[in-house]
């Protein structure tokens, strides 16, 4: 991703995130008026050539887009409402690995956040939830996230309780949050 900035703070989150939205606005004008072979063809073999991902198909990009627009609207969330006293999110995009986790933060008192991040079809939610939530478990940190677009899931849906795994179901057109939190704590808050 042409992103370089993967520090996210209360200030500059909503204009990398504006940033991010506007470098998508023209994607899809390369299957326009395909149909048929030809357009299966260009989804999944032909490299885009702009947005933030230039150089995978529109198939690949639009994966990565769709998780990226929610860590950047779910961690803007989390800013705005001062959760976990985390200043600084540290985030990955795409299909980066550098850091063992898509989020990772730390607030003054030395409280530790890591989290992964997913957009996912609600028919894929149980398998992706499923794998996620045991890459976190054994992590060493106070609290693990997992950041989910909100439609993968109904609004009533209530995860098993799982002490220190939050919850952040995001609305990736709004950015508004919904975090659940095992029974036995109360959402942390600043």
């Amino acid at each position: 991703m042409q992103q370089q900035v993967r520090s996210l703070t209360l200030g500059n989150v909503e204009q990398i995130t504006n940033e991010f939205v506007n470098s998508i606005s023209e994607i899809g004008e390369s299957i326009h008026g395909l149909r048929g072979i030809a357009l299966f063809t260009a989804l999944k073999r032909t490299a885009l050539g702009h947005g933030p991902y230039p150089h995978v198909t529109l198939f690949e990009a639009a994966n990565r887009i769709m998780s990226d627009l929610v860590i950047l609207r779910g961690v803007a969330g989390l800013l705005r409402a001062g959760m976990f006293g985390i200043d600084t999110y540290l985030v990955e995009f795409g299909n980066e690995n550098k850091n063992g986790f898509d989020i990772r933060g730390e607030s003054a008192l030395g409280h530790t956040i890591i989290g992964e991040a997913f957009n996912v079809a609600p028919s894929y939610f149980t398998g992706k939830r499923w794998s996620s939530v045991e890459k976190l478990k054994n992590a060493d940190a106070t609290h693990r996230l997992l950041l989910v677009n909100d439609d993968a899931v109904s609004p009533t849906y209530e995860p098993m309780p799982k002490t220190g795994l939050h919850y952040v179901f995001v609305n990736i057109e709004t950015g508004a949050i919904r975090v659940l939190s095992s029974k036995d704590e109360a959402t942390p808050t600043c």
